[in-house]
């Protein structure tokens, strides 16, 4: 049976850091870091995930302020409302809250946004830094797996590691995360020939296509690490990319779902806010 990897755990070890952290720099600067999150038209799911991070940056001592526009917001406004951002100093992070409607162009508005106030790590500049290897502000979910494999002491070095899924958001940056850190990387996707077979080499299995159950155990090496990335809502369930009932009696290590990726994105969130911050307060030198 396969070792749990309890990011719910390891996130709260996480958040405990932050709040004593922002505390001290609280009393230093006279100031706690500050979080804008932009929030386009009224999705039930995504106010409660907007609400779970306020209530995340709350608890640490991160203020958080949400901007709240209408469906039918223009690319201007939006513009416009990002420029300000940008330039106001007691602002550290911006979040876009995606999906966007569709008839404003999503990728203009992330350009938009300052590289050094990036949380999301979504910025040209910072998709740039981290493929080479350079500083950078790195996506929440890929930094929180990184995180996770580090806490269980699994090294990707020498290892082959098989990232299933090409998004920005998770498989590429993740798959630039496990090259740095000198894995042999495969990135498959839909067009892949016998994907099972391929995702058979890894030791380090990610799983991050959104389609659920879709990673049985007949995808699985035995032993490997397994980092399920997705969530979907099957029967009113939470469900993941993986078959966690077959994979975990062959893996080694397993993230359940819920549990497991997404308490340590929220975690990574208040870790790129608190990062941004002190870059701007000149606390470190990166």
């Amino acid at each position: 049976m396969a070792i749990i990897m309890d990011g719910k755990k390891l996130s709260k070890t996480i958040r405990e850091k932050i709040a004593k952290e922002t505390e001290i720099l609280k009393i230093k600067y006279g100031k706690t870091p500050k979080l804008a999150v932009i929030v386009i038209g009224n999705d039930p799911a995504g106010e409660s995930y907007v609400a779970g991070k306020e209530k995340a940056c709350r608890n640490v001592g991160i203020e958080s302020v949400v901007y709240h526009k209408e469906e039918t917001v223009s690319q201007a406004e939006m513009l416009e409302l990002i420029g300000e951002l940008n330039s106001d100093d007691e602002i550290n992070g911006i979040l876009l809250q995606m999906p966007v409607p569709r008839h404003l162009n999503k990728d203009e508005l992330v350009d938009k946004i300052s590289p050094q106030k990036d949380v999301d790590g979504f910025t040209p500049e910072n998709v740039a830094n981290l493929t080479n290897s350079r500083p950078a502000m790195v996506p929440c979910t890929p930094l929180g797996i990184m995180e996770l494999l580090e806490a269980y002491e699994i090294n990707p070095e020498g290892k082959r590691c098989v990232v299933i899924g090409r998004s920005q958001i998770v498989g590429k940056p993740v798959a630039s995360l496990l090259l740095a850190k000198n894995g042999t990387v495969t990135i498959c996707h839909s067009k892949t020939k016998d994907l099972p077979a391929v995702a058979r080499e890894a030791d380090i299995l990610v799983a991050a296509t959104g389609k659920p159950k879709m990673v049985d155990d007949t995808f699985i090496k035995e032993g490997a690490a397994v980092i399920d990335v997705g969530i979907s809502r099957v029967d009113g369930q939470l469900t993941g990319d993986v078959d966690f009932d077959k994979v975990e009696k062959k893996a080694g290590y397993i993230t359940p779902v819920p549990g497991g990726v997404g308490p340590m994105t929220v975690a990574c969130l208040l870790e790129n806010t608190l990062l941004c911050f002190k870059r701007m307060q000149n606390e470190n030198g990166n």
